[in-house]
């Protein structure tokens, strides 16, 4: 009953497709890297279809866009092997490696990246549907980052590259790697989220797994020969699968890091087959649940804008959108006709289309999902208050704007991860803010206002629930040099350029009494370059990947 013709009417005719974005070629991934070597796999494949539908002869139709290998456990336990021999007790070839030569593999790689750029890009349009032009954006940010860590690292490195002398001990502090390292990244950032990880585990002297997501797994198909060819065997470790594939690589005991981004019980599970959990070092971005507070001093044009993207750019499936909007009673009313006007404006359509901004939902059952949130929603007192909100075609889920929502309803607690904005009026902001405490999830959140007696009353509670506090904008994950992380349920660990390198790595020293005998030693030491760990020269620049 939900079913919008006008919808399914947006959804291309074959023969409309553009040739330039249109799938010719399928890709058939029949290989999996493991060891430095491309291993032919002759077992069952992952068939992927693309969440776009096409319309043919009256009916809507799928697009196939390649397979690649559903690996079993004993490939999960292989590559557990692999990455184990890498790390060889932290006396590989790698973890023992001089920075100035990580930094030269991972420059190799990204130059090998960029020359694949539009190839990626055009299968994670296709593969996750995400708008042609944020996933240029996407990729770009990645080679972006790469590059902000490689600097943040030669900083690191300078720090550290002196002695300290205290208490008649002379030592030299500096970082070294945890160990073997298994890094999973989510649908909605595929490339970006897993490099996110990926480089910084790398750059500090960690050999890894990557286990790209349930949705985005082709784009990895053009990074296998780079990562084979600009790292030593068993560095980098490609593999594809679901859980029978991670619980061998878990249950091994070989994994020192976790990296991994998505839901918190997934999260857990993986963290209890651990045979020694105490010994996992999780790196984690779990789910959110980013309100943002519209106070009766709000600036309502700038807030409905900030509003709007925030909580529907990429369709709302981004962990920093805004999915709780709390707007003080007596601007409701006027903040509600804003955003709906806004979101009138908003462009629906194919992922290739210029300015396109709502697009077909990846994830299967999701409209079913959203539909079931709506439901409850009305069911408990809400209204749709936008035209057209609550109505879906195929995979589109048109934008569905609640108000007014309550803690009764499952929209209220639940991430819905998608195009459905709840609203939620309130007359006395400390209401907003014990619901805010009350919450499961900490990552960040939004404060509308232009009075600074207010902001500097919400703010003060607020830093101790959410990790990012910003004032008159969205939720964002930028500038990649600022801390991302969350509170309670929300994330374990931090990631930005500076902080991710020191997730993935600890602080290591080597000391002596500081009598005549050890400092000679010491000095011989870094002075005829003896030792990788042991220097007083900071590695040279980076010659720019």
């Amino acid at each position: 009953m939900h079913t919008n013709q006008d919808l399914l009417a947006l959804l291309p005719l074959e023969h409309d497709i553009p040739e330039e974005h249109a799938v010719t070629d399928p890709v058939e991934q029949r290989a999996y890297l493991l060891d430095g070597r491309m291993i032919p796999w002759d077992g069952p494949m992952q068939r992927v279809e693309s969440p776009i539908g096409v319309r043919r002869d009256g009916d809507i139709g799928s697009v196939y866009l390649g397979s690649c290998p559903q690996l079993d456990a004993d490939a999960g336990r292989a590559a557990a092997e692999a990455v184990g021999r890498a790390w060889n007790n932290g006396m590989g070839q790698w973890p023992t490696m001089s920075l100035a030569a990580r930094i030269e593999c991972v420059e190799a790689f990204t130059r090998r990246m960029v020359a694949r750029r539009e190839e990626i890009v055009r299968l994670m349009m296709w593969e996750i549907c995400k708008p042609l032009a944020e996933c240029r954006t996407e990729f770009d940010r990645t080679v972006d980052s790469v590059r902000d860590t490689v600097n943040a690292l030669m900083e690191l490195d300078r720090a550290s590259s002196r002695f300290v002398t205290e208490g008649g001990i002379r030592a030299q502090i500096r970082r070294a790697p945890l160990g073997p390292t298994l890094c999973m990244g989510p649908y909605n950032y595929p490339l970006n989220e897993t490099l996110a990880t990926l480089i910084p585990a790398l750059l500090m002297g960690n050999p890894v797994i990557v286990k790209p997501p349930r949705l985005g797994k082709l784009l990895f198909g053009p990074l296998m020969e780079p990562f084979c060819d600009c790292f030593p065997p068993g560095v980098v470790n490609v593999v594809f699968g679901n859980r029978t594939l991670i619980g061998p690589i878990l249950e091994s005991g070989v994994i020192s890091v976790l990296a991994f981004i998505g839901s918190s019980d997934a999260a857990n599970a993986m963290r209890t087959s651990h045979p020694h959990p105490n010994q996992l070092r999780c790196i984690l971005g779990l789910g959110a649940k980013n309100p943002a507070i519209v106070t009766k001093h709000a600036d309502m044009e700038l807030a409905v804008a900030e509003c709007v993207a925030g909580s529907l750019s990429f369709s709302g499936q981004r962990c920093t959108a805004l999915k709780l909007l709390f707007v003080h009673e007596d601007r409701l009313d006027e903040f509600i006709a804003r955003f709906t006007d806004a979101l009138s404006a908003m462009p629906l359509g194919m992922p290739w289309e210029d300015g396109v901004r709502i697009t077909p939902l990846p994830e299967p059952g999701k409209t079913d999902y959203l539909h079931d949130l709506v439901e409850d929603a009305l069911d408990h007192g809400a209204r749709i208050v936008n035209p057209g909100g609550g109505l879906s075609g195929g995979n589109f889920f048109r934008p569905t704007v609640l108000s007014p929502v309550s803690d009764a309803m499952r929209v209220f607690h639940e991430e819905q991860f998608g195009p459905v904005v709840p609203i939620v009026p309130f007359a006395d902001v400390r209401t907003v803010i014990d619901h805010i405490a009350a919450s499961r999830f900490g990552q960040q959140m939004s404060l509308f206002s232009d009075d600074p007696g207010e902001l500097a009353r919400l703010i003060d509670p607020m830093v101790n629930q959410v990790c990012r506090v910003n004032l008159n904008c969205l939720c964002q994950r930028g500038p990649d040099t600022f801390p991302f992380t969350g509170r309670k349920d929300s994330a374990e660990g931090t990631l930005s350029v500076g902080d991710a390198l020191r997730c993935f790595s600890i602080r290591t020293l080597v000391a002596a009494k500081g009598t005549a005998r050890n400092n000679a030693l010491l000095d011989a030491i870094t002075r005829d370059h003896r030792s990788n760990f042991l220097t007083t020269e900071a590695d040279p620049s980076p010659g720019g990947a």
